[in-house]
């Protein structure tokens, strides 16, 4: 093995590495919340040394913003997947909506989420994730073209998501999504001028 390739070999091993922990991470903090995970807790989830840790992340705050970021990485990317080819704003909406209880069927990943909100406290995690979360609509709205009130409505009903689903309640935003999906059905249907056409 020459020197480079063994230099991308580390490089690689070190990445890998670097997401096991922040797998591992999502769970601890999500289970606990960003006070009461400890750095050894996740050492041993990812089953590595805790001193390892401090290698890829210098504090347990970074490795917390890690975790959010990789939670609404996957959100922000399945949006974007949802709303390719959308012809509308409805039908976008519809679409990046339905694709929702999917990725909060993941119940650490949703927790991740409500934790991140409840470490706003700490003023560096609060900066953060208003960050995300205003880039997150900015996606949302630039993915859809919708209005203000549009994309306010969205996320309300996500919220609205968040609340039922953690909570074993789903039942409560059941109609949400059936509403969703005849909305993203209606929008995708292809139009006609044919008068005998079954609407």
């Amino acid at each position: 093995m020459t020197p480079r390739e063994a230099a991308a070999r580390l490089r690689q091993t070190s990445d890998e590495r670097r997401d096991q922990v922040v797998e591992a991470a999502i769970r601890e903090f999500a289970e606990r919340g960003y006070e009461a995970a400890s750095t050894a807790a996740i050492a041993e989830r990812a089953g590595i040394s805790q001193p390892y840790i401090y290698a890829l992340f210098p504090n347990k705050r970074d490795l917390f913003l890690a975790a959010h970021d990789r939670v609404q990485g996957r959100i922000r990317a399945t949006f974007r997947e949802a709303a390719r080819g959308a012809r509308s704003p409805e039908e976008a909406l519809g679409k990046m909506g339905m694709t929702y209880p999917e990725l909060i069927a993941d119940r650490y990943e949703l927790l991740m989420q409500l934790q991140a909100y409840a470490a706003s406290a700490d003023p560096e995690i609060h900066a953060h994730c208003a960050r995300g979360f205003r880039a997150l609509a900015d996606d949302v709205r630039q993915l859809s073209g919708a209005t203000p009130r549009q994309v306010a409505e969205f996320f309300a009903a996500g919220m609205m998501a968040n609340v039922t689903t953690v909570l074993g309640i789903p039942e409560l935003c059941a109609p949400l999504w059936e509403h969703k999906h005849e909305g993203a059905d209606l929008q995708a249907r292809p139009a006609t001028t044919d008068p005998h056409a079954i609407a």
